[in-house]
């Protein structure tokens, strides 16, 4: 069948998801969900919104979501794009904003959609290797560009960077955009929101998925300049008018109004982290440091791939990235519940043993 596709099918490399298998008993640490579930105000604004009114269309500018996060962070709504999901958010920020006749760079291990993105949309790109001990080095960025993506904290290492770092980047970058992707920011790195009234190029993304415990609404939005949002609406007008239906927009609304429970939830998480570094730790593991609800752990003696297999017979699943080369050893481990990494800690001291 593949005679019918557009040739730029072909020269496709699909970004891959991490594993949803269907196991019971499963202790799921391999895709960075939250450990708990939704604000109790959000779950109650999704029951709300089940009525008559799905009939309708949704509002296409998703203006109450909007001025939610504007709230929240003390902008403008005109400075906040919202869309299906931070990728969702992210295509069009590609497309819209990173397309130039330079390259765009970003760091040699990071989030693996992002090369996937300049394949679909046509990107010259260029990766910029982390350092020995796997952290950005701001210096290697001040290069010509057609723009400048990262993490922070970065995906998989979880390491993060100091926002004096970022700004520092965007004092030598004024001439192409700089988008940092906060997927993982509220779990102990320092946001760059803060910034974006100083520096028009900078955007900022965000998700629902991970602090919000909401990734099965699919909702992401972005914080920039006005004029980097109207870039980003006129690709998506282009594209779906209506990405997010009444639910993600009543029940994100909510979930970010509830500003107790996320920060309940953030210091959960970050409490079990750090035991859970304390425990790897002590069965002899190199654990890089972590802002993000997940660590990336290796052994000296044993092999990524073999740990992840080992944990999988006992009903434990991890995520193992067998390229690049230099990150095959590591495992990247999701904070869980308390409860879930005990679990995971016997595990791995009965494999070692």
């Amino acid at each position: 069948m593949s005679r019918y596709w557009s040739n730029v099918v072909g020269e496709l490399t699909p970004y891959v998801p991490g594993e949803q298998p269907r196991l019971a008993n499963l202790v799921k640490l391999n895709t960075n969900e939250c450990p708990y579930g939704p604000s109790p105000l959000a779950l109650a604004a999704l029951r709300a919104e089940a009525g008559d009114t799905l009939r309708l269309y949704p509002d296409p500018n998703c203006g109450v979501l909007k001025q939610s996060i504007a709230t929240f962070y003390k902008v403008k709504p005109e400075q906040v794009f919202v869309g299906n999901g931070s990728d969702e958010v992210l295509a069009h920020t590609f497309l819209a904003l990173l397309k130039h006749g330079e390259p765009l760079l970003f760091p040699d291990i990071s989030y693996s959609f992002y090369p996937v993105y300049c394949g679909l949309y046509g990107i010259a790109y260029r990766q910029v290797p982390l350092t020995e001990s796997f952290e950005i080095r701001v210096d290697d960025y001040f290069a010509p560009n057609g723009g400048i993506i990262f993490p922070n904290p970065n995906a998989p290492t979880g390491r993060p960077l100091a926002l004096a770092e970022i700004e520092r980047l965007l004092r030598a970058n004024a001439g192409s955009v700089v988008v940092v992707d906060e997927a993982y920011v509220d779990f102990g790195a320092e946001s760059a929101v803060g910034l974006i009234g100083r520096y028009p190029q900078l955007l900022v993304v965000h998700t629902l998925s991970k602090s919000r415990a909401l990734a099965g609404l699919r909702v992401g939005y972005a914080l920039g300049d006005a004029g980097l949002i109207e870039a980003l609406n006129r690709v998506k007008d282009s594209f779906n008018s209506y990405p997010l239906g009444r639910f993600a927009v009543a029940g994100a609304a909510a979930a970010i109004a509830d500003r107790a429970y996320f920060e309940q939830i953030c210091a959960k998480v970050i409490a079990t982290r750090t035991r859970l570094v304390g425990d790897l730790a002590a069965l002899g593991f190199e654990v890089l440091p972590s802002a993000a609800n997940f660590v990336f752990a290796r052994h000296p003696r044993h092999g990524g791939s073999a740990l992840a297999a080992s944990l999988r017979e006992r009903g434990i699943i991890v995520r193992h990235f067998s390229k690049p080369v230099r990150i095959e050893p590591f495992l990247r481990i999701t904070v869980g519940t308390d409860a879930q990494c005990v679990t995971l800690i016997a595990a791995l001291r009965d494999i070692l043993a």
